[in-house]
């Protein structure tokens, strides 16, 4: 049998002639885009409950006031460091600099504190459970984009096959909403759909669509689920391509949605799991660990008016159809168009509406991916620096929670704190330069019978500086101390001495890494200031492996700042030299850090030395433990889905496409989409199927996928024209 017929031979074994359609039949509904300028009382809902959407005012009084004492103390400390004598310019600069980057640390530690107590009290309890049978209907979407189906489809699978074991897999219906313009990616989704659901059959249903333009990205793809088919569900659980959730986990959202009806969206945080590079076993490490305290102490003081981290949450339909529609922004990318970190405002919007936003910190069974290099986090970072920083236009809204306005600060400040940094210590070399090469004014134009030294008070100067490491530091370590309480987990993850040297391997490497990150996010914020888009990338999950010269390419502003600043320190004084080491070592190593932290082959030897080893990693999850069960089976499916030209030449496949792709908008007369026409010029020129398919592009051929008079019309080509003799 060749090549063509087995696939042929495959396929069919998973396609019947009327195969069922990729979407159930529509329900239409509204979703307005909001009006950022406009908002009044009466047009925020009355919550059922009387304290529904009520908080806690105490909770912030007690967090936010404490993080404020903090940071006067320190801000103070600060300008008695550098008071002694008049103070300069280049000093008011560095106090000023200082102000916001210890203010901007200091809320994080007073939260990691309340929830330092609040995981040590509940360690070792089960989490509170409701037991009631679901009544609503729930939607599971997965957006994907460009992703490996295998992966995808076999998480699907395992989650809803742990559903049905659950007795609770009527209640969920399962959405693929595909944004996938890589057509050979396109055509391995749609067969990994038809082999869930030949394995499924009736137990679970599974629907496909993928969009023709992938308008508003991630936002855009949710919306238009929601204007076409979300008015047959109460609820909406977002997934991310990397997520997986236990069926418990999944069970308890709805539950806690059910059980109150103020609820607009509860929110889990995700662990990160399989990361097989360092940089990745960093991330996972430091958010098992730390990441508790850290999610627990925000929830805890934010109380009714938490976030939206964009998946691995549940949503009311409703409150997110009717009060989280996205507007575009004024003027043009960067700053304008469509809103890039959704997930934020979505939130803000919906709290806006009269309806609770919840941080579910103590329900475990949540997972994620993290990006394998430090070049697959920048990439990822440039996005969402973007999208933060677009939250500028965003946080003056009319009408918003101050604490959801609090959300868009703390985002926007997550991407400036970096510069602000960068400026802080350029501000410090500045100073040190300035009293080595410039030679001070000691007496001033006022009268005074002593000189006016350039002083500063060293040893204040140095316990400020190890105040300032408490409470950079002191989330780390509560976490840790936190982590060990919890017998089982401590024990999964190596016993007391190896989480140690766990913890010390994942504080010498952020620190290596911290500075590149700072000149990337850096690079960033200049970049989008300087009116720079993004873009839209897919996202590296496994590998971060790149060549040598790729690497050099990426780091060669991080190792040139790294070489300036050196030779600046060491031209003032090997003191000042030293108290930059930590910084420059990372900028300077940039280029091998990057590949060490990327490889493959090193993150397996530290895992299998059990260093940053996760309590994940000794006992699997169940629902990964499923996945990897059938993850097989969807690789088999990739690897012999049909080509364009194998497709459109066999009429069952014809037919069974036809019937998974998304219905097309009529077309106004005298409109046309360049790749339409190219490919529709293209097929008219072609004498045979296989020649057509070799005259379009990626984005023709992907295009002829999604429209089905395109796609008939390249499959009503002869496969073989036989040329006649001239006469």
């Amino acid at each position: 049998m060749d090549e063509l017929s087995q696939r042929q031979h495959i396929a069919l074994d998973v396609n019947l002639p009327h195969a069922e359609p990729g979407t159930p039949e529509e329900t239409p509904g509204a979703m307005p885009p909001q009006n950022l300028r406009q908002f009044g009382k009466e047009q925020r809902r009355k919550s059922v409950n009387p304290r529904g959407v009520k908080s806690s005012a105490w909770r912030r009084l007690l967090v936010l006031g404490s993080a404020l004492a903090i940071s006067v103390y320190g801000i103070n400390e600060m300008y008695g460091v550098i008071s002694l004598a008049e103070i300069t310019f280049i000093q008011y600069v560095i106090l000023g600099l200082f102000a916001l980057t210890f203010s901007w640390i200091t809320v994080a530690f007073s939260s990691s504190i309340i929830g330092f107590l609040c995981v040590v009290m509940r360690a070792n309890r089960p989490y509170s459970r409701i037991e009631t049978a679901l009544s609503t209907k729930t939607a599971i979407l997965m957006p994907t984009y460009n992703e490996e189906p295998h992966r995808i489809f076999a998480s699907i699978e395992a989650m809803a096959e742990a559903l049905n074991e659950a007795g609770e897999g009527h209640s969920f219906d399962w959405f693929i909403i595909s944004d996938t313009t890589d057509p050979d990616i396109a055509l391995q989704e749609e067969a990994c759909l038809l082999t869930i659901r030949e394995r499924l059959g009736s137990k679970s249903r599974v629907y496909y669509r993928r969009r023709r333009k992938n308008t508003a990205r991630k936002a855009g793809n949710v919306a238009d689920f929601c204007r076409r088919w979300g008015k047959a569900y109460e609820h909406l659980l977002v997934l991310d391509a990397d997520s997986l959730m236990e069926a418990d986990t999944i069970i308890q959202l709805a539950r806690r949605m059910e059980a109150d009806p103020d609820a607009g969206l509860i929110q889990t945080i995700p662990n990160l799991i399989n990361g097989t590079t360092l940089i990745a076993r960093l991330q996972q490490f430091a958010s098992r660990t730390y990441g508790p305290v850290v999610g627990t102490g925000l929830s805890w003081w934010v109380h009714k008016e938490g976030n939206f981290w964009g998946h691995n949450a549940i949503i009311r339909r409703q409150a997110f159809m009717d009060s989280a529609g996205l507007p575009d922004l004024p003027g043009k990318p960067p700053f304008g168009g469509h809103i890039l970190s959704h997930d934020f405002v979505e939130a803000s919007l919906i709290r806006r509406a009269g309806w609770s936003i919840i941080i579910a910190d103590d329900l475990p069974g949540s997972y994620e991916e993290s990006p394998p290099s430090i070049i697959d986090l920048a990439v990822r970072d440039r996005r969402w620096c973007q999208g933060n920083l677009q939250h500028s236009r965003v946080v003056g809204a009319k009408g918003l929670h101050w604490v959801s306005r609090t959300h868009h600060l703390t985002g926007i400040m997550s991407y400036l704190s970096s510069p602000l940094w960068l400026a802080l210590i350029l501000a410090g070399l500045a100073l040190s330069l300035q009293a080595q090469f410039i030679r001070p004014e000691y007496f001033t134009d006022e009268f005074s019978l002593f000189p006016s030294w350039p002083r500063m008070d060293a040893a204040r100067a140095l316990q400020l500086f190890f105040f300032t490491m408490i409470i950079l530091f002191g989330p780390k370590v509560l976490g840790l101390l936190a982590f060990m309480v919890d017998n089982k987990q401590r024990k999964q993850a190596g016993g007391f001495f190896r989480l140690l040297l766990s913890f010390l391997v994942e504080v010498i490497l952020s620190a290596l890494v911290a500075p590149i990150m700072m000149l990337i996010h850096s690079g960033a914020v200049f970049s989008i200031l300087l009116g720079r888009d993004s873009g839209w990338n897919p996202q590296r999950r496994d590998d971060g492996s790149m060549p040598w010269a790729d690497l050099f390419f990426r780091h060669r502003w991080h190792m040139a700042m790294g070489i300036f600043l050196t030779a600046a320190a060491y031209l003032n004084s090997l003191d000042l030299l030293a108290w930059l080491a930590p910084a420059l070592v990372g900028m300077l190593l940039s280029v091998p850090l990057s590949m060490f932290t990327g490889s493959q082959s090193v993150g397996r030897w530290f895992k299998k030395a059990g260093i940053m080893r996760t309590p994940e990693e000794k006992a699997p999850p169940a629902i990964r433990l499923k996945m990897d069960e059938v993850v097989d089976q969807y690789r088999e499916a990739v690897k012999t889905s049909p080509t364009l030209a194998e497709l459109a030449t066999h009429p069952v496949l014809v037919e069974t496409h036809l019937t998974l792709v998304d219905a097309v908008p009529l077309r106004p007369r005298g409109e046309f989409e360049a790749p339409e026409a190219m490919a529709n010029m293209k097929i008219e020129e072609a004498e045979t199927i296989e020649e057509a398919v070799s005259f379009l592009s990626d984005k023709e051929k992907s295009m002829v996928l999604s429209t089905p008079s395109l796609f008939i019309k390249l499959a009503s080509i002869p496969t073989r024209h036989i040329k006649q003799d001239p006469i």
